[in-house]
C-alpha cells in the first residue's frame, strides 16, 4: 500500500489502523488542494420578510392550523417496533435506520445495529468493539447499502472510524476508514447509496486548534478514500444527505470573517460539483441543514443578535434568494419530508409544516413518552418518515423500552 507524499500523518494512520482492529485498511490517496468554493454573498434579510408558521413577537404568524383528519398535515402511521430500552437511532436516508444500544455482552459496554422499517427485520451487526481494549462503539450511520460506525476509548480517547457494505442485514469485509487522538473529535458521519461521507476537524481544547478540517468520502469496495472539501476552521455541523446531494457547512471566505456556508455538493460527482449554497451572516452557525426539494432548511439554536431573520432562533427553509419560511421555535433535530412537506423537531415535539396548503400540524409523541418526546430517524426527502422514543412501563411507569413508529408521507 503506497502513501503519497503530500498526506499528512493525520492521514497516514487511517492507512496503518487496521493492525490492532483486524480489518482491511482503506488509505487517502487523493487531496483536494483548494478550500470550498464561495459563489454567493452572505444572505442578510430583514426578519419581516420571512412568512412565519407561527407568530414570533409581534409578527403573526401565516399559516393555519390544519383540521384533524385533512391534508397532508395528517400522516398514516405505517409500523411499530419495540427496541431495548436505552436504544438511540441516527438520522439516515433508507429503510434501514442505524441504533447504538447497551450491549448484553458482558464484555462490551455497547453494541451498534439496524432496524429496517420495510421489514421490520433487526439486527445487531456489531456486538463489540473490535479495537478492543478501552474502546466502546460510539456512534454508528447507515444507508440501505453501508453501515459505518465509531469506536472511542473512554480513558484515552483516541478515536476509529470503520465501515462495511451491508446487504440483507450483514456486513461485508470491514475497512478502518480513520484512526485519531484526543486532539480530533469523533467523526461526523453520514452514508448515501454505498458512500460513507465523513469530517475530521481539530478539537476546540487540543494542539491542533489551527489545523483545517476535511471531508472525505469512501466507497464501499475501495481500497482508498478521497479528501473532497475542505474548511478553513471547522465545519459547522455534521453532513447530511438528500435526493443524491451531500450538504455542508465549511468556513467560507475566511480572509473576510467567520463566514458558515451552507453548501449542497452532487454525490455522483464526488463532491465535485457545487448545486447551491447560502452564505449565513457574519458568526451565524447552524445547528443542521440539508438542501432537500430545492431548497435549504436549515436550524439556528441561538439568537445572535445581529444578521437580520438569519441571526435568530428557529428554523428556516429558503434557497438564498431572500424568501424565507421560519418556524421561529427552538429546533432539536434534522430535517426531513416530502414534496414541501416538511416534519420540523422542536423542544415541544413535531411539527408538520405543509409550504403548499400553508398549513401545519404536529405529531404527537406515544402514549408514556419521556418529557422530551419522539426524536427523527429519517433524513432530507423520504417517502417514510420515522421517528423513536423512550416510553415508560404501563404498570410501573419506569422507562422499559424505544418505540419506533413509521409514517407514510
Amino acid at each position: 500500500m503506497s502513501i503519497l507524499p503530500n498526506i499528512s500523518r493525520r492521514s497516514f494512520l487511517a492507512g496503518t489502523a487496521a493492525t490492532a482492529a483486524g480489518a482491511a485498511a482503506v488509505s487517502v490517496l487523493s487531496s483536494c488542494s483548494k478550500p470550498a468554493e464561495t459563489t454567493s454573498d452572505p444572505v442578510v434579510v430583514d426578519s419581516g420578510t420571512a412568512t412565519y408558521v407561527v407568530g414570533s413577537g409581534d409578527i403573526e404568524g401565516s399559516y393555519s392550523q390544519a383540521e384533524d383528519g385533512k391534508g397532508t398535515t395528517s400522516l398514516a402511521e405505517a409500523g411499530s417496533w419495540n427496541l431495548p430500552l436505552g436504544c438511540t437511532l441516527r438520522p439516515s436516508e433508507g429503510s434501514w435506520k442505524p441504533y447504538v444500544v447497551p450491549s448484553q455482552t458482558p464484555s462490551a459496554m455497547t453494541s451498534a445495529g439496524a432496524i429496517s422499517v420495510a421489514s421490520g427485520a433487526n439486527v445487531v451487526l456489531v456486538d463489540v468493539a473490535r479495537t478492543g481494549g478501552n474502546f466502546v462503539i460510539y456512534d454508528a450511520q447507515c444507508s440501505d447499502s453501508v453501515f459505518a460506525w465509531s469506536e472511542l476509548d473512554i480513558v484515552s480517547h483516541e478515536w476509529r472510524l470503520f465501515a462495511a457494505s451491508l446487504a440483507d442485514g450483514a456486513l461485508g469485509t470491514v475497512n478502518t476508514l480513520w484512526k485519531a487522538d484526543t486532539d480530533y473529535d469523533p467523526p461526523l458521519v453520514c452514508c448515501s447509496g454505498s458512500s460513507v461521507i465523513w469530517l475530521v476537524m481539530p478539537s476546540t481544547s487540543g494542539s491542533k486548534t489551527s489545523e483545517n478540517s476535511s471531508c472525505y468520502l469512501w466507497q464501499a469496495g475501495a481500497s482508498s478514500a478521497d479528501e473532497v472539501v475542505r474548511s478553513s476552521g471547522r465545519f459547522a455541523c455534521a453532513p447530511t444527505v438528500s435526493d443524491g446531494n451531500v450538504t455542508l457547512v465549511p468556513r467560507v471566505r475566511a480572509n473576510e470573517g467567520r463566514y458558515f456556508g451552507i453548501t449542497a455538493y452532487t454525490l455522483e460527482s464526488g463532491l465535485s460539483t457545487q448545486v447551491n449554497q447560502l452564505v449565513l451572516p457574519a458568526s451565524v452557525s447552524p445547528m443542521y441543514a440539508t438542501f432537500m426539494d430545492g431548497n435549504f432548511v436549515f436550524s439556528i439554536e441561538a439568537n445572535y443578535g445581529t444578521g437580520g431573520l438569519l441571526g435568530n432562533m428557529g428554523t428556516y427553509i429558503g434557497s438564498g434568494d431572500g424568501s424565507f419560511v421560519a418556524l421561529p421555535r427552538e429546533p432539536a433535530a434534522v430535517c426531513a419530508g416530502k414534496g414541501g412537506v416538511y416534519l420540523i423537531k422542536t423542544r415541544a415535539g413535531h411539527v408538520i409544516v405543509d409550504t403548499n396548503a400553508q398549513t401545519y400540524a404536529t405529531l404527537a409523541a406515544p402514549s408514556r413518552a419521556l418529557d422530551y418526546g419522539d426524536y427523527p430517524a429519517s433524513m432530507g426527502t423520504t417517502s417514510t418518515f420515522v421517528t423513536f422514543a423512550t416510553v415508560k412501563d404501563e404498570q410501573t411507569g419506569y422507562p422499559a423500552s424505544v418505540q419506533v413508529r413509521a409514517w407514510a408521507l
